[in-house]
C-alpha cells in the first residue's frame, strides 16, 4: 500500500485536479503539479528559485495556485 501512495505522489496532476485546487497549496502539491521531486522543490523554494510564487509561513511553504496555473498555461 505504501508503494502505491508513493507512486501516486510522483505522478503529475490532471487538468481537472489542477483547476480544483484552493488559493494556495502545500509545496508537495506544487511539486507534484510541476513534476518536481520533493528534495528539488524544497531546494528551489529555500533558494527563492521556485518557478512560481511561494509564500513562507513560519516553517512551511505555500504555493500560490494562481501563479502555478498561469505557469502551466491553465489560468482563467
Amino acid at each position: 500500500m505504501r508503494e502505491t501512495a508513493a507512486a501516486e505522489q510522483s505522478k503529475g496532476m490532471t487538468r481537472e485536479e489542477l483547476l480544483t485546487l484552493p488559493a494556495a497549496v502545500d509545496l508537495d502539491t506544487g511539486n507534484r503539479a510541476l513534476g518536481l521531486g520533493r528534495s528539488k522543490g524544497y531546494e528551489l523554494a529555500k533558494r527563492g528559485q521556485y518557478p512560481c510564487k511561494v509564500l513562507r509561513l513560519g516553517r512551511t511553504y505555500r504555493v500560490v495556485t494562481a501563479d502555478l496555473l498561469s505557469l502551466l498555461g491553465l489560468a482563467a
